[in-house]
C-alpha cells in the first residue's frame, strides 16, 4: 500500500512541477508583451518630442494621433500586467502544491524503506515508524490536493 500511495504521489508531484513551469513560461511571455507594449508606448513618446521640435507646423495633428495610439498601448499595458500577475499567482499556487508532493513523497519513501528493514532486522519498530511516516506522508500529500 506504501509503494501504491508512493506513486500516485510522486505522479501527482512530477505533474504539478510541469503545471508551475508551464505557468511559469506563460508569465513570463506576458510580461515579455508588457515590455513591449511600453517600448511602442515611449516611441511615440520621442516621436511626439521630434515632431514638436523639427515640424511645429505639422505637430498638432500627429500629436492627437500619437495620443489615441498611446492610450491603446496604457490599456493593452494593464491589461497584460494583470495577466502576467495572475499567471504569477498561478505558478506560486502549483509550486506550494508542488513541495508538499515533495514532502509527501519524501515521507512514504522513508516508510518503505523503514517497513522493508524489518524484513533484514524482524524489529517491529521499523514497521511501526513507518507506518507512522507514511501516515505523515499521504496527510502532507493530501493537503497538497486540498489547495
Amino acid at each position: 500500500m506504501l509503494a501504491v500511495g508512493l506513486a500516485i504521489v510522486t505522479i501527482a508531484s512530477h505533474r504539478t512541477h510541469t503545471e508551475a513551469i508551464i505557468t511559469r513560461s506563460a508569465a513570463n511571455d506576458a510580461w515579455q508583451h508588457y515590455q513591449s507594449t511600453r517600448v511602442k508606448f515611449h516611441s511615440l513618446e520621442l516621436g511626439e518630442d521630434l515632431i514638436t521640435v523639427l515640424a511645429p507646423a505639422k505637430a498638432e495633428e500627429k500629436i492627437k494621433e500619437y495620443e489615441k495610439a498611446k492610450k491603446k498601448y496604457e490599456e493593452q499595458g494593464e491589461e497584460i500586467q494583470k495577466e502576467a500577475r495572475e499567471k504569477e499567482a498561478e505558478t506560486e499556487a502549483a509550486e506550494h502544491r508542488a513541495l508538499r508532493y515533495d514532502v509527501g513523497e519524501g515521507m512514504l519513501e522513508i516508510a518503505l524503506v523503514l517497513s522493508s528493514l524489518y524484513f533484514i532486522a524482524r524489529k517491529k519498530l521499523f514497521p511501526a515508524i513507518g507506518v507512522l511516516a507514511g501516515i505523515a506522508g499521504i496527510a502532507v500529500a493530501i493537503s497538497g490536493f486540498m489547495m
